[in-house]
């Protein structure tokens, strides 16, 4: 996902361009770039913060620049990394573009984890300043303590007992440029579903950050999203995922003007979507779920027309959700599928409808490939770990070499996704390898299954996986939160079983159903499937 950006620079700019291509490519430049726009048009509207206030582009430049005056005061320089815990708000921003203008790292942290966790991220990045929002401060104390942070490189947004005011700090620089500016990079951590969570890093390249903006904003240009063109983003999801933050970064960086809404709700971007004429977003099928649940008044009681491209991933889709948001919003639901490591592919509406399902053809600059579990290629429609291999942005996990080289096979990297390619080269994703069932010999992938129980009228989410089974190793167990108003009960677990008769083959259908308030879900959809599994498994070991 990281080096969606960076390659998409191939697209524009590549060997063998004559002259009049390549004063397009320096016209296309003067269109990207949130730094040289901030200097240009300071009056642009750059962000909407979650309390409504608007902050242009000067003042969101002129912040920026403090925070770098601000990072190197600190002893900060050029490699150095900052990691931070901060709902969405504008200082997300700020060391955004503080960071990615001085050659620096930063570490967005989920503001989920507790203080053990957040602290193992700060330490293992070794970041030298650690930025924490007051909303969570006994978990931001805890985990300086823990990582050994200085107490002068404490930066508290509101008040946290011994922080100092990140505003204050960054209040006290000049706004003006900063010299010697090099292009920085941000630095996510994955999920950890094995293990402890591992930076996915790339190297430096040491280039002018404006002239690579169009990098930054390469995402975008993927789905065709232009600069500038009137166009709003609005942001749903937690800035600390890898995904949400490039494509809001993306859009800074095209000139559009970015939303952010602080929790999400349905009816609540329904509302946004009409008064800030948004155009386009980053959205998971968890959203979809929620939306799709509310009642048709409120429905059709907001002008969607301004939308153009309402971009999801991060979680499978079922076919029949989908299909329903299309019939809704129109023809301006695009996918993808990439991770923090790299990607990907991607799908306009009119593909996916005429293979639905499909998350899609390879990046112009990606390349897809299926390999079994002895490192054979597979040929088309064979099931097997999904690989992708880029033209640039390669990476490596954090201090741990020996994950980085045991996820590859030449120049292909895997993320543990398994799928197959159909023969015009659209791939199709069964599972995660992780989460694959294996019942009597046979694989056995939950999201097919999942798809089928989220069609169900009484079902707002579901999971599912393997248990125990004495003689078939294991058997599928389904996990369901019925729509608000509806009980689970043995009546409804009979409901839904019948229901997935001849949707489901009798070996795939569960053998039975647990009913749950709150699926564990973050907010951008992944759904911690082990905290619903490991309990069966107490005591026993799993085959994969």
């Amino acid at each position: 996902m990281c080096s969606a950006g960076q390659t998409a620079l191939f697209l524009v700019r590549r060997p063998g361009l004559d002259h009049s291509e390549n004063v397009f490519y320096r016209r296309l430049m003067t269109d990207f770039g949130f730094w040289a726009m901030g200097r240009e048009e300071p009056g642009h509207l750059a962000l909407v913060a979650p309390d409504g206030t608007e902050i242009k582009a000067g003042e969101m430049l002129g912040r920026a620049n403090q925070v770098v005056h601000a990072l190197r005061a600190m002893g900060l320089s050029e490699g150095d990394t900052v990691a931070f815990v901060l709902p969405n708000c504008p200082e997300v921003f700020d060391l955004y573009l503080a960071c990615g203008q001085a050659g620096m790292y930063i570490v967005p942290i989920n503001h989920h984890l507790v203080g053990p966790e957040v602290a193992y991220i700060v330490k293992d990045s070794e970041a030298k300043v650690f930025i924490g929002h007051e909303r969570f401060a006994e978990v931001c104390r805890q985990a300086a303590d823990e990582a050994g942070i200085a107490a002068q490189n404490r930066l508290a947004v509101g008040d946290i007992e011994g922080f100092r005011s990140f505003a204050a700090v960054r209040d006290a620089q000049p706004t003006d440029t900063p010299e010697n500016r090099t292009l920085g990079d941000t630095m996510n951590y994955t999920s950890g579903t094995t293990g402890e969570p591992k930076g996915v890093r790339r190297a430096l390249s040491g280039a002018d950050p404006d002239e690579m903006a169009i990098a930054l904003a390469g995402i975008l240009l993927l789905f065709g999203i232009q600069p500038r063109d009137d166009n709003v983003h609005i942001v749903g999801s937690p800035l600390y995922h890898t995904a949400v933050l490039r494509f809001a970064g993306a859009a800074i960086h095209m000139g559009h003007t970015v939303v952010l809404m602080d929790k999400w709700s349905a009816e609540g971007m329904l509302e946004l979507i009409e008064r800030y004429r948004v155009t386009h977003s980053h959205m998971v099928p968890t959203q979809f779920h929620r939306l799709l649940a509310l009642p048709d008044d409120v429905r059709d009681r907001y002008d969607l027309s301004s939308l153009r491209h309402m971009i999801h991933a991060a979680a499978p889709c079922p076919v029949d959700t989908k299909h329903q948001m299309i019939q809704w919003w129109g023809p301006v639901i695009d996918e993808y599928y990439a991770a923090s490591e790299g990607g990907g592919t991607l799908v306009n509406t009119e593909e996916w409808l005429a293979k639905p399902g499909t998350v899609g053809k390879p990046w112009p600059i990606s390349e897809i490939a299926i390999f079994d579990d002895d490192g054979n290629r597979l040929e088309a429609n064979q099931i097997g770990t999904v690989y992708m291999a880029m033209q640039a942005g390669d990476f490596e996990y954090h201090k741990d070499k020996k994950k980085t080289e045991s996820n590859r096979i030449g120049k292909f990297f895997t993320v543990g996704d398994v799928g197959y390619l159909d023969e015009d080269g659209f791939l199709f994703l069964c599972d995660r390898k992780t989460d694959m069932i294996i019942s009597g010999g046979a694989n056995i992938y939950p999201a097919e299954i999942e798809n089928v129980l989220l069609s169900h009228p009484k079902v707002v989410d579901a999971a599912v996986f393997g248990i125990p089974h004495e003689d078939w190793g294991e058997e599928v167990k389904a996990v369901v939160q019925p729509v608000d108003g509806v009980e689970g009960s043995d009546e409804l677990a009979a409901e839904i079983l019948a229901f997935c008769e001849g949707r489901l083959a009798r070996f795939k259908t569960p053998k039975s159903i647990d009913f749950t308030d709150d699926m564990p879900r973050d907010p951008n959809g992944k759904l911690y499937k082990r905290k619903l599994r490991d309990p069966y498994w107490e005591g026993r070991e799993r085959a994969i």
